[in-house]
């Protein structure tokens, strides 16, 4: 029984749960300097805009090599890092990892709740 309890959990865990937070709490934690907002869109996606006060750092570093990453997560220490993407998948993927890393992490789901929510956004040039 045990053996597949175990096996169960191992396809089927979708690792830590990650807490989800509303765009105006993200900007409030952002503004008390609690936590840092990062984009995890690829470059190219980043021409329509992003959050004003996000970092700019693709998921696909994060999986091929962390150059960006690493130096960030090392500056982030222990302050919560709050992630968004397009509509909350890539950036869902990436906090349960970040969680499972033993980082502080949250997901605030896709970029089009914080322009809907009358957030400032800025407008970046392309670099895909």
């Amino acid at each position: 029984m045990n053996l597949l309890k175990t096996l169960f959990k191992s396809l089927f865990d979708t690792g830590p749960a990650v807490r989800r937070v509303a765009p105006a709490e993200a900007a409030q934690l952002v503004a008390e300097g609690k936590a840092a907002l990062v984009d995890v869109r690829e470059p190219s996606e980043w021409a329509g805009g992003v959050a004003a006060p996000a970092q700019l750092l693709a998921g696909s570093d994060f999986y091929n090599g962390r150059k960006q990453w690493t130096p960030f997560l090392r500056r982030a220490g222990q302050s919560e890092v709050i992630l968004y993407c397009l509509s909350g998948a890539r950036s869902g993927r990436l906090a349960r990892q970040l969680a499972r890393e033993g980082f502080k992490v949250a997901n605030m789901g896709g970029v089009h709740g914080w322009s809907r929510a009358g957030l400032p956004m800025r407008k970046v040039k392309s670099r895909g």
